[in-house]
Formats: structure tokens, sequence, C-alpha cells
């Protein structure tokens, strides 16, 4: 195969899986354009499959504008959400306001480990797969519940729940916390449910 042939794909991130009508455009037109494959992740974002190596910088240039980042190493992950408030019947939240306010907070974290992952769920069920994450927020009537150490998979394991009833903010600073503790204790990428024995690990189970 010839340099030339050769392609990647590009995953575009995607805040709380909300892709606007000009980014979907541009989307569609670069995909006609270079004849790609559009699929949608379990993480609610946009991958673009057969991606011509030589095309990748001018792709991006294309997408970047419109304020979209491309998926690489060392990124604070997005977090998962249902789709929240007002949308939902049971929706205690509104994630997408949530999942924004995580990301400006931590909008100049870099280096982060890969495999860590957030999730966002409106209310207990659990839509946005929260118990299964390794972080996870999920919202009742009286305030949010964090969850750690979740994980899907081939042994999927729900996390156990680390805060009970706390504000946005006092959530956000568990995250922190959390990903200060992982940064600290990993060499390389690893899931957190490895770090809920060790005798350092901040919260205990409520």
């Amino acid at each position: 195969m010839s340099e030339q042939t050769k392609t990647i794909s590009l995953v575009m991130r995607i805040p709380a899986g909300r892709i606007s009508l000009d980014v979907m455009k541009e989307a569609c037109q670069i995909a006609e354009e270079y004849n790609l494959e559009i699929y949608l992740t379990t993480q609610q974002n946009l991958r673009l499959n057969n991606v011509p190596e030589h095309a990748v910088e001018s792709i991006k240039a294309k997408i970047i504008p419109y304020g979209i980042t491309f998926k690489a190493k060392g990124l604070f992950p997005l977090p998962r959400v249902c789709v929240g408030a007002p949308h939902c019947k049971m929706a205690k939240i509104d994630t997408a306001r949530l999942s924004e306010k995580i990301m400006r907070h931590f909008a100049d974290r870099s280096g982060i480990k890969e495999k860590l992952k957030i999730a966002i769920g409106a209310c207990t069920l659990g839509c946005s797969g929260s118990r299964s994450t390794d972080i996870a927020i999920e919202a009742t009537g009286t305030g949010l519940n964090v969850y750690a150490g979740g994980k899907d998979g081939v042994a999927p394991r729900a996390g156990i729940r680390i805060k009970k009833d706390i504000t946005e903010t006092e959530a956000i600073q568990v995250i922190e916390t959390l990903f200060d503790f992982h940064q600290k204790k990993t060499s390389t990428r690893q899931r957190l449910y490895k770090l809920l024995n060790d005798p350092e690990f901040p919260y205990k189970k409520v």
C-alpha cells in the first residue's frame, strides 16, 4: 500500500454529545469530499474513518474553527452524559450544563493518563453508564452522589459511592482530588478501580 493511500481515524470530541448544525454540515462535506465513514462512538464523539494521512491536517483545519478539539493523548476527558433536563422527565439536572462547568474548571489540565473516564447521570437510573465508569456523578432529589472505580468491558464492576448529596462545586473538587491521586499513583494508563484499595485512596465508601 502506498503512502498516499494509508488511512487513519480522527475522533472529534463532542461536548455532552451535542453537535451543532454547522459542525454536522462541515463533517458531512468533509466525508463526501474524502469518501469517509462517520461513526458515532459510545463516548458520544464523532469519528471519521478512512481518513487519508495526507488529508489529516487539512481536515482538522476545517473543523477546529468551530471550537471542536480532536481526541489526543493527555487531554482531560469529556464526560459521557445522559440527555438530562429539560429533555427527560426523570432528570434532576441539566447534564450538558454540568459537563460544560466541569470542562471549564479543568480547561488547563494536560498530561492526563488514558483510561480515566467520567460520566454524569441526571438521575440514578444510569442511562449514561455512570456506575460502570471510573468517576461518576448522579443527581438525586437532594444533591449529587459521586461514585468511583466503576468499569465496563469483559469484567464489568459497579463503582462505590464516595460522596452523597453534595453540591456541584463539591463534586468538581472530588473529581480534582481523584485525578490528582490517579496522576500521583500511576506511571501509565490505569483504571481507577485498581486504586480503590490503596491505603492513601482519599475517600471511603458511604
